[in-house]
């Protein structure tokens, strides 16, 4: 368990349609664990932060205004095609921006994630 510090964003919880396909596509993409609390909701742990997804016919993207998370990986490319591969749809391809790069997709649980890259 990680240490909370007062005024830190210390968990975040994101809906999801398929739970199942979602706890395997970031298992399978980023190497999350995850610890189900019955059948609608399952943690995880990235190593730095925890967090959880939610059963829900409702899903989070940008353009219905949901926060967007982002995850760093220092190869945009590489990571970009493992998304694709384990089913995960592009929303927006790798575009640059003032510190980096990065692509938008959506999981196959509905929700909208992005990565950057500093490289």
């Amino acid at each position: 368990m990680h240490e909370s510090l007062p005024n830190t964003i210390d968990y975040i919880e994101t809906p999801s349609r398929d739970l199942a396909r979602t706890k395997k596509f970031f298992s399978a993409l980023v190497g999350w664990s995850f610890v189900d609390y019955g059948p609608d909701y399952a943690s995880f742990d990235d190593g730095r932060m925890t967090g959880g997804f939610f059963s829900s016919e409702k899903n989070a993207s940008v353009d219905s205004g949901a926060p967007l998370i982002v995850l760093y990986h220092p190869e945009l490319e590489k990571t970009h095609a493992k998304v694709v591969n384990l089913g995960g749809e592009i929303t927006k391809e790798i575009f640059q921006f003032p510190g980096g790069r990065r692509f938008h997709f959506r999981e196959p649980g509905g929700g909208e994630f992005a990565v950057w890259s500093d490289r």
